[in-house]
């Protein structure tokens, strides 16, 4: 197995989130987001995020 740190890499940061970004528009990369309403859930939201209840990025939607 072998890792890398991102910062290694920032020198292409551009380079790929377009390329990212196109796979992301062509069906080829997915991604699943997992949104909770109002700032109320912020207290549930944490507890999802450190229990791993979550699937996929854990945002909180503010409505004004």
């Amino acid at each position: 197995m072998e890792g890398f740190l991102i910062w290694d890499y920032e020198h292409r940061y551009e380079e790929a989130i377009a390329r990212l970004a196109s796979w992301v528009r062509a069906g080829r990369l997915r991604y699943r987001e997992h949104i909770l309403s109002g700032i109320e859930a912020a207290p549930r939201a944490i507890d999802m995020l450190y229990s791993g209840a979550n699937t996929g990025k854990l945002l909180i939607r503010l409505e004004s």
